[in-house]
């Protein structure tokens, strides 16, 4: 691909039932002629989108179709385009380029909401032109979850935390949850400080600077997330005097300071003063391809460490900065309480614990600054981190065959989980483990199973 002949635009797509893109607009020479280029994902995608929603993403086209379009926008007094320039960077230079994405049957209700989600500034006149005939029409049963902090003028309930500032510990990539999670609060008007394993912060903020997350970072709005600061930060010490000598000489760790939990909640103080939400979205076990019986004392009380005391020891720390009414949120799995086998070297053990501690920690953080602690359990994710475990395709494909939704969690689910638990509008929610995993935490076989071959269990045929 030559870069020089193509142009960025960001348009609305509409993901048919074959997960293709579809990207539709009218060539110029007629009205009435809707021509569909199919796209099989030739750009890079956050995440796996539901069918039949509808998202706002960038990528590059031809610059033989940016010319079509720009040429139809131009040609039609009558006809409103979409204008691309919301959804990008405003460090990046842009031709002036309108799209239009349709498709299948929707009632006037929905366009507005498009409208809204999109800044388009008129949809009727889209409306009027397309029919179910011009696109192959697709099946929806979920609502598009990428409209999140879009509302229409009829709107009800909205979540706001305009003014309100989150720490979230663990983010290292664009790709986890706990980058979902960040980006789901800052939707809704947070503020956001993450803290970052100290390996991984170079090339975590060269990435930044780069550019290289602007697509991930891209909000339902057009605007982009906007990191505040980067603090490095190791969990498993809570104090400088907790590092051994390895650790402080470790060329990894050359560069930083002030790493540690204390530092680092002191550090945010001196910054910030205060925050409403802290997240903890980090977890480790280095034996955790190791069966139980196999696993050393070492391993089993690194994965106890790493993934479960880490955030008795960050909301420890952070207590007295978290402004009272505030939410704590961590994240927990299955296994604490289902054989996940291949899930060893104790991070069943830990996410045990984790959950036991938030119970405890809901009512020590509530009765002394009545803060709100809750986790989320989460189903598998494709993340970097869940791959090195070895066998995350295998689990993501039992999860879409044996839970009562039969589709992949999103990243984007678990954020906006945790957005609503951060929000005034779960106040009175705390101690709670809350699944996110399409229900597949209420089943008690697998229906996968060849036993249940003859009772008829509906399937989802895609």
């Amino acid at each position: 691909m030559i870069l020089s002949h193509y142009s960025p635009i960001s348009v609305l797509i509409h993901i048919n039932s074959t997960c293709e893109f579809v990207l539709c607009f009218r060539q110029f020479q007629s009205l009435s002629n809707l021509q569909p280029l199919q796209l099989k994902k030739p750009f890079a995608f956050f995440s796996t989108p539901h069918i039949g929603s509808f998202i706002t993403i960038r990528f590059r086209v031809p610059s033989a179709i940016l010319h079509t379009l720009k040429m139809a926008a131009t040609s039609f007094s009558g006809m409103q385009f979409a204008m691309s320039r919301s959804c990008i960077p405003a460090s990046q230079k842009i031709a002036d380029a309108g799209a239009v994405v349709l498709g299948g049957k929707s009632k006037i209700g929905s366009w507005n909401k498009l409208a809204s989600a999109c800044h388009i500034a008129s949809v009727q006149p889209f409306r009027r032109g397309f029919t179910s005939s011009s696109i192959k029409s697709v099946k929806s049963d979920t609502k598009a979850l990428f409209e999140f902090s879009a509302q229409s003028a009829d709107s009800g309930l909205s979540i706001d935390l305009k003014g309100k500032r989150a720490f979230i510990a663990g983010v290292a990539d664009d790709n986890g949850y706990g980058w979902a999670i960040a980006k789901a609060l800052a939707a809704a008007g947070a503020e956001i400080l993450v803290g970052t394993w100290v390996p991984a912060l170079n090339i975590f903020e060269s990435s930044l600077r780069r550019g290289k997350f602007d697509i991930s970072r891209i909000l339902p709005d057009g605007s982009m997330m906007e990191i505040t600061k980067v603090y490095p930060l190791d969990a498993v010490f809570d104090n400088p005097d907790d590092v051994p000598e390895d650790i402080k000489t470790n060329k990894r760790y050359a560069g930083s300071s002030k790493w540690t939990v204390q530092e680092v909640a002191e550090s945010v103080k001196e910054d910030f003063g205060s925050i409403d939400i802290l997240v903890h979205s980090l977890a480790n076990g280095p034996e955790v391809t190791k069966p139980l019986l196999e696993t050393s004392r070492n391993g089993y009380l690194a994965a106890i460490s790493a993934s479960s005391y880490s955030y008795v020891s960050l909301l420890k720390h952070f207590l007295p900065i978290l402004n009272p009414g505030g939410s704590s949120i961590s994240l927990t799995y299955i296994a604490s309480e289902r054989i996940i086998p291949g899930y060893g070297g104790g991070m069943s053990s830990a996410k045990a614990a984790l959950e036991s501690d938030t119970r405890v920690l809901a009512f020590e953080a509530g009765r002394k600054r009545k803060i709100r602690v809750n986790t989320i359990s989460a189903g598998p994710l494709r993340s970097r981190a869940a791959k090195a475990i070895g066998f995350i395709d295998m689990m993501i494909d039992y999860s879409s065959a044996n839970a009562p939704l039969q589709k992949e969690v999103l990243a984007e689910e678990v954020g906006y989980t945790a957005a609503f638990l951060a929000s005034p509008l779960a106040s009175a929610i705390t101690g709670t483990v809350l699944y996110v995993d399409n229900g597949l935490n209420a089943m008690g076989v697998g229906v996968d199973s060849p036993i249940f071959k003859d009772l008829n269990i509906p399937k989802d045929q895609h």
